[in-house]
């Protein structure tokens, strides 16, 4: 028949219990264990069934089950101290972080854009790492009281479940979501009417629905195109997550920014601060453009001052080929319409976001978000200093390191990651509070207080319930496959609590090197063989479906794990997601990563794994460079970066096999005569005492917050005041200075060589010749750091005093600089563009140096 529609159907919920039903459509309750439970309990079956989906379970369960329920004493008891919790957390705002530490400083929200989030299980519309790290930005953002509302996509086909065959190929299989069955509702404007909004595309209007999901305190808005008013090819353009040709991730982009503006503005919503998370959605920097030229009358050059004032950009990619960026007639056959809007031409439109590849000038997502943005960020220390590199060319007469790129490095949400039975334990030694203070280092400086063994116990029953679901998994696997009847019942004879095990579960991305750990297949037998002392694997992760190399190393893993030498040491786990994700990193004993050095943008999968107990043993990349401390995981290779890939891979190779062999496994085995190994629970307590709050999300939001956003949000309401007047007098600042500056000169005289003693003063005179611009236009100062073969390095800058004018024109500027540290040092003086309202002082990019 032809369908008409879909619709979940609710057994009516006796008195007693009628707010699990509003509950379910609270994202709260994915957060929540004691929540879980309640629904875990109306109907385990069904719960496990739905992949543990609320309204699902409500929807399917009996209705005799329900009146049953409310004459279960237990139950009763534990709804209403769910519903008890929910509602102190709901009104609990006034109490929050936020709210204590910052009063209101914000005129509105933060209004966060990513092309995926990772929430649930159950809401199958995340990829990886990053829609997981937008996911938790969510949650902790209500957690803190942060004024805050979410923009993305609601893909009907979700992403896509993953099957691997016998053969090891991977198997991409897209379900419809049902939306009756998902905590959605339709997003409703000011005057309680359904919102819709519309991009124009090619000439024709595509028309999105809004969806609202509520996350905690704060609401969640994702578009979807499939409505009856659209084209067909229009409706299936959020169907799935990137999917598609170049053409159609243009649109989606084109949906997600310009479309997602149009959402706000109809929602009535009014950010304080808009914040891309990655260049998915540029676009919207210049919808806000044109709102400003259409709406205010303001030159393109003005508007864009006002749009970048408080526009937030975080990037993720270490690398130029994982960064958007479309051709130039691709870009014009979809923006011809657009720029006239603008109040500029072609050439300026297309030459905004402008950098040249090898294949010619393309038009980049990347760029696009750095030019409407007053604060940027990496992910990671590392990644800071990358991408300074990386986008050197936007700020060409920029050392990389002054850059205007910061870095804010990854955290975890702890609520959502740590294992219930651990969360048990911490309460127990650190304080019932201790999740409010997860990122002080004095909450954990009480785990000592934690015997070994009620770690190593806890840790114990963590691993048997991931030995537990790996079985049921591979034996769901074998029975789909219809291998051997005999192998079963016991889900083949795989996995033991007494050996070591190791995970290794992410994205399989080339430079991640999934397969790094067999590049020396002998050695690798011989370390899981040693006797007394057994070593098992477990994989998991997902290709995407382009990505043939990719899925060229789930296949090279399937084929090990039916080798005689590592058939039961080392399994593959398919269709991995949130809830495998959280057994994995709950229940292995050690966690895997081996990125190719800079690639690891970040990573946050280890930091769940320590969070929870678990060592790490990894590549010195992302996250980890800044987090191993020599005594809380183990480093596979050494802090550099090889020209020869083959001669990379030998090296950590071989440094895995030797750390491996020479420190982690005689740790783990050397136990005491309680049969519990204190030298490995201390390397657990160091791990979980220096990551759990260095690299928890309330951390890292605590950063976006005070470093980022309230500075973004101070500068936007700064420019917009008056009328928009400090953005007109910006913009006409900024060309007055860009067609000035070639005639701008400087001379410095100071020592050229020798030998001086630690805070010896030495004194350094400068001349400029303005050319046109006055001194407060400018700003001379002396740079000095460490000599790295002629690169400055950890540069300190200072700023020279003015001293007379001279006859002939130059301004005079002086100095007496003391050196503070000693060793090779190099100085530079320089004259740079100067004004109140620079977001960073070198955000023009343009320096003059005295040669």
């Amino acid at each position: 028949m032809k369908i008409v529609g879909r619709m979940a159907v609710f057994p009516a919920l006796p008195e007693r219990l009628a707010r699990l039903y509003s509950l379910a459509y609270n994202l709260w309750w994915t957060w929540h264990p004691q929540a879980q439970a309640l629904y875990r309990a109306i109907d385990p079956q069904v719960w496990a069934a739905t992949n543990h989906n609320a309204i699902r379970t409500l929807s399917e369960v009996r209705p005799s089950r329900l009146q049953a329920l409310v004459n279960d004493a237990a139950f009763v008891a534990a709804y209403d101290a769910t519903v008890a919790a929910f509602d102190a957390y709901m009104a609990g705002a006034a109490q929050t972080w936020y709210e204590q530490a910052h009063d209101h400083v914000m005129p509105g929200p933060v209004a966060y854009f990513s092309a995926e989030f990772g929430l649930h299980e159950s809401l199958p519309i995340y990829s990886g790492g990053l829609s997981i790290l937008a996911g938790d930005h969510n949650k902790e953002a209500s957690d803190l009281g942060l004024p805050f509302v979410g923009v993305g996509f609601l893909y009907p086909q979700g992403y896509f479940r993953q099957r691997i065959t016998r053969t090891g190929d991977q198997e991409a299989i897209y379900d419809r979501l049902n939306f009756a069955d998902l905590p959605a509702e339709v997003a409703r404007d000011p005057q309680g009417r359904e919102a819709k909004i519309s991009v124009d595309l090619h000439g024709r209007r595509v028309a999105a629905r809004i969806w609202q999901f509520q996350i905690g305190r704060n609401p969640l808005y994702l578009m979807d195109t499939d409505v009856e008013e659209n084209d067909p090819r229009d409706r299936v353009l959020s169907a799935r997550l990137y999917g598609g040709d170049q053409d159609m991730r243009i649109a989606q982009e084109v949906v997600l920014g310009i479309g997602g503006v149009r959402a706000l503005r109809a929602l009535g919503i009014k950010p304080a601060v808009w914040h891309m998370n990655e260049g998915h959605a540029a676009f919207l920097g210049l919808e806000r453009i044109r709102e400003l030229v259409e709406g205010e009358g303001m030159s393109f050059a003005e508007a864009s001052e006002v749009v970048a004032s408080n526009g937030v950009f975080t990037t993720h990619t270490p690398v130029p080929a994982g960064n958007d960026a479309f051709a130039f007639d691709l870009i014009a056959s979809h923006f011809a319409d657009y720029w006239p809007r603008l109040g500029i031409s072609r050439e300026q439109f297309l030459n905004f976001a402008r950098q040249d590849q090898s294949w010619g000038p393309s038009f980049s997502m990347t760029v696009l978000a750095m030019k409407t943005s007053s604060k940027r960020n990496g992910v990671s220390a590392l990644h800071g200093d990358v991408s300074r590199r990386m986008w050197q060319f936007l700020w060409p007469e920029l050392d990389a390191e002054q850059v205007p790129i910061t870095s804010i490095t990854n955290g975890v949400h702890t609520p959502t990651w740590v294992a219930p039975a651990l969360a048990d334990l911490y309460s127990r030694y650190l304080g019932l509070n201790w999740m409010e203070q997860v990122d002080d280092p004095a909450t954990w400086a009480k785990l000592e207080a934690i015997p070994d063994g009620e770690l190593w116990a806890t840790h114990r029953r963590l691993k048997e319930d991931l030995i537990a679901y790996a079985r049921r998994r591979i034996r769901a696997r074998d029975e789909r496959l219809g291998e051997g009847a005999s192998l079963l019942p016991g889900g083949r004879d795989l996995l033991h609590v007494d050996a070591l095990t190791i995970g290794f579960a992410r994205r399989f991305a080339t430079y991640k090197r999934a397969t790094l750990l067999f590049r020396d297949r002998d050695r690798l037998i011989r370390l899981l063989n040693i006797p007394g002392k057994p070593v098992q694997i477990v994989f998991a992760g997902k290709a995407h479906p382009a990505d043939q190399p990719g899925q060229a190393f789930i296949r090279q893993i399937e084929h090990f794990t039916r080798e005689p030498e590592f058939v039961g040491k080392v399994v593959l786990l398919e269709e991995y997601d949130m809830d495998m994700a959280r057994h994995l990193v709950a229940g292995c004993d050690l966690w895997l990563n081996t990125p190719i050095r800079p690639h690891e943008a970040s990573g946050t999968s280890g930091e769940k794994a320590s969070l929870n107990g678990l060592p790490n043993c990894s590549i010195l990349d992302g996250w980890w460079a800044e987090g191993f401390n020599s005594h809380n995981g183990w480093e596979i290779g050494d802090e550099r970066e090889y020209l020869n890939p083959e001669t990379q891979n030998d090296a950590d190779a071989d440094s895995l096999y030797t750390v491996l062999e020479r420190q982690i496994i005689p740790t783990f085995f050397d136990a005491g005569p309680d049969g519990i190994p204190h030298a490995w629970v201390k390397v657990m307590k160091e791990a979980i005492r220096t990551v759990a709050p260095q690299f928890s999300m309330r951390r890292m939001v605590k950063e976006y917050v005070e470093d980022l956003y309230l500075p973004a949000s101070q500068l936007g309401q700064a420019v917009t005041a008056d009328h928009y007047a400090l953005a007109r007098q910006l913009a006409a600042w900024k060309a007055r200075v860009r067609a000035a500056w070639p005639a701008v000169q400087i001379s410095a005289q100071g020592p050229h060589d020798g030998q001086i003693a630690v805070n010896q003063a030495v004194d350094v005179h400068a001349s400029v010749r303005l050319g046109g611009l006055t001194m407060r236009d400018v700003a001379v100062e002396l740079v000095w750091g460490q000599d790295d073969n002629g690169k400055l390095r950890e540069p300190v800058v200072l700023a020279m005093e003015p001293g007379e004018a001279l006859s002939d024109g130059r301004q005079t500027y002086h100095m007496r600089f003391t050196p503070s540290r000693n060793g090779a040092l190099i100085y530079g003086v320089r004259v740079r563009p100067n004004h109140p309202a620079l977001p960073d002082p070198n955000e023009l990019g343009l320096a003059t140096w005295a040669e």
